[in-house]
């Protein structure tokens, strides 16, 4: 896990902005109204909480500033060194002491001006302090507004850095410019470094990660190193020498014995020499690339002698030998990055190389003397000379040779379209696995008419015999629904009886159909007066023989169908309840009384009071039923005035609304703007 995480420090404001966020965050959170009637106490605890906020923000903000950004005396000396060369050292730590003593001047002020608004006698006064500690707070943040500028650039410059962890395990390949630095780690990662045939394509670290032996491991490409002194090196330069001195990391020197960098292999071997002493106590590699340009057997013997001094000194860096040579596989080898050549062997010898030496380092430790104690190896020992070979059932030997077998002899589809050729060529078969007596009808065509006849008719031979028989339970099932149909209440129907049911069930599905037509055709048919029908389907004769025809007498049916039809006024006006209705006009005195009881229609019964008691209402007599009725109506009374819908009618009218109550009023009316 990446301990520096440079990417979370915040952002630097300059000068002028910060100035601005802290007064507007004051004028927004403290209080603005202040009157000089107020009491002095009042006045003065109101500037003093302006001033004692105003401090209190910029302390927040300068002390982020001051501990989110890294000291370097703190951190990994890596990353130490490596601002140290990026921005250095000493206009690092000035910058970041001018905020910490600006942070220190602004309390001081505001404690100054706070003990003097403790003795403001009036409302001018106060204001004024405040106004003049304010101030001054602003001129110290206005003089250090360099340095929150030099600080926001390197905040972005260090957001932008690699992200490195020093602990892990790490992989630097270095070497002289254009040597394919850069071309091998983009083989082995899945970093995408800038990769070009001029030197120095690479001008800062850039960090990739692979995989070995379910580990990962951070490989570190470098800039290219030039063999000069150490005081005319540049920052490019430095930053390689930096992850040389401070990561414990195995080490691929790379050789370019082509020539085709630039650089010549006498060169190169010069700058191994004066950078060795980096290499000590690290695991190192020297690469031979390019060999598909310069074999190594190949160049001249004077670079071959130098190659090997290079490997000779290569060996002396093997952790734990005293500096002799014990083993030199994987000290030397050879690649080509453009055909990839060699490449994972190069990379595998790294991984190994540096797994041994951490390893090693952990068995010299002294907590690995805490973890032996708690381990128990057992290792069985022989009892006797007979010997035991694991026992495996016949079976199970047989089933799993079978299995392998079955694996090696089936083939897939995707096999039979590429040996058949290929995708759209191939087509797959449906019916290499239906269930058939022989393998050989499996491709058989199967026709679909055959002499004129549908083949599927006479797939089942028995089908004349089996269509019979459901014939004949249909016939079965029919005889008993209508054995069933004249059964009602479960009592049996005389003949009679059913004679008539029958002849009701007739009647009925005929007006149905005739209904039926009736409605289909509704909107095209023209809707006939009854005193013109010519046929005379709806006479009170024809009614008489239908009911006379069915066994029912129509003469009450036919007096009622009369007494119902449109007579004449004089005869309605007559009552048909025996004259009680004129009796009553006749004792009325009142004239009034008299007409009003001729035009009532005597159809309509007889209004029932507000107050008779009516079973099921819940009342127990008629004066709770007027009195529950009283309390509804006055508790309606006010939501009526108020013009609500109902009970749950809640809204809020406007009381005041604005383009009535807005604007400036002249002299005259005020009741429109």
């Amino acid at each position: 896990m990446v301990q520096y995480n440079f990417k979370k420090i915040t952002v630097v404001p300059n000068g002028k902005d910060f100035i601005d966020i802290i007064l507007s965050r004051t004028q927004r959170q403290t209080p603005t109204v202040v009157h000089k009637g107020y009491s002095i106490s009042r006045l003065r605890q109101f500037y003093m909480r302006k001033v004692k906020y105003t401090q209190q923000n910029f302390y927040d903000k300068l002390s982020t500033i001051v501990d989110e950004f890294p000291r370097l005396d703190g951190i990994h000396p890596f990353y130490g060194d490596l601002l140290h060369v990026l921005y250095n050292k000493d206009h690092y730590k000035l910058a970041l002491g001018q905020i910490n003593t600006a942070r220190n001047l602004i309390s001081k002020i505001a404690k100054d001006y706070v003990k003097l608004l403790k003795y403001g006698d009036s409302l001018y006064r106060c204001k004024s302090l405040k106004v003049a500690a304010l101030g001054r707070m602003c001129t110290v943040m206005k003089r250090i507004t360099p340095s929150l500028a030099y600080l926001e650039q390197i905040r972005q410059h260090m957001a932008r850095l690699p992200s490195i962890d020093p602990n892990t395990r790490t992989i630097l390949i270095c070497g002289y410019p254009n040597v394919g630095k850069s071309s091998f780690m983009n083989k082995i990662t899945r970093a995408d470094v800038d990769v070009q045939p001029y030197a120095f394509t690479t001008k800062s670290l850039f960090v990739g990660h692979t995989d070995y032996k379910y580990l990962r491991y951070q490989v570190i490409d470098t800039p290219g190193i030039l063999d000069r002194p150490f005081e005319d090196r540049n920052i490019i330069e430095m930053c390689s020498i930096t992850a040389l001195a401070h990561l414990r990391a195995a080490v691929l020197f790379f050789l370019d014995i082509s020539g085709s960098c630039g650089y010549t292999i006498a060169q190169q071997a010069a700058l191994f020499h004066s950078i060795k002493s980096l290499f000590m106590n690290k695991p190192l590699v020297i690469v031979c690339n390019k060999t598909d340009l310069q074999p190594l057997d190949g160049i001249p013997e004077a670079d071959m002698k130098l190659v090997m001094e290079m490997k000779a000194e290569a060996l002396k860096t093997v952790m734990g030998q005293g500096g002799e040579a014990a083993n030199d596989e994987g000290v030397l080898l050879t690649m080509s990055t453009l055909n990839e050549e060699g490449v994972s062997a190069v990379k595998n010898a790294a991984c190994e190389r540096l797994l041994d030496q951490r390893v090693e380092l952990k068995m010299k430790s002294k907590k690995i003397n805490d973890c032996l104690n708690r381990f128990h190896v057992a290792i069985p020992k022989p009892r006797d000379q007979k010997e035991r070979p694991p026992c495996i059932p016949q079976a199970v030997l047989e089933a799993k040779a079978k299995e392998a077998a079955e694996k090696e002899k089936r083939k897939t589809e995707k096999d039979l379209e590429n040996e058949n050729g290929g995708a759209g060529v191939y087509s797959a078969s449906l019916k290499k696995h239906y269930l058939l007596a022989s393998d050989e009808w499996k491709e058989d065509i199967m026709p679909e008419i055959l002499d004129g006849h549908n083949v599927y008719d006479f797939v089942d031979p028995d089908i004349l015999l089996r269509l019979e028989e459901l014939e004949r339970e249909e016939g079965i099932r029919e005889a008993e629904e209508e054995d069933e149909d004249f059964e009602m209440d479960g009592q049996e129907l005389t003949l009679e009886e059913r004679e008539a049911l029958a002849e009701i069930r007739k009647k009925k599905s005929l007006l149905i159909q005739q209904h039926r037509i009736k409605k289909s055709t509704a909107e095209s048919r023209p809707t006939v007066p009854r005193k013109f029908d010519k046929d005379k389907k709806f006479t009170t004769e024809r009614m008489g023989r239908q009911l006379s025809t069915l066994g029912l007498d129509p003469s009450m049916a036919i007096n009622r169908a009369r007494s119902k039809s449109r007579g004449r006024k004089r005869e309605r006006s007559v009552d048909r309840d025996n004259g009680d209705a004129m009796d009553v006009d006749m004792d009325q005195p009142n004239k009034k009384l008299r007409l009003r009881s001729r035009s009532a229609p005597r159809s309509r019964s007889t209004s029932r009071p507000p107050s008779e008691l009516v079973p099921g209402e819940g009342f127990k007599d008629s004066a709770q039923k007027v009195k529950a009725h009283k309390l509804a109506k006055k508790s309606v009374k006010k939501r009526n005035k108020d013009a609500r819908r109902g009970e749950a009618d809640r809204v809020i009218p406007t009381l005041k609304p604005k383009h009535l109550f807005s604007g400036k009023r002249s002299i005259g009316k005020t009741d429109r703007r």
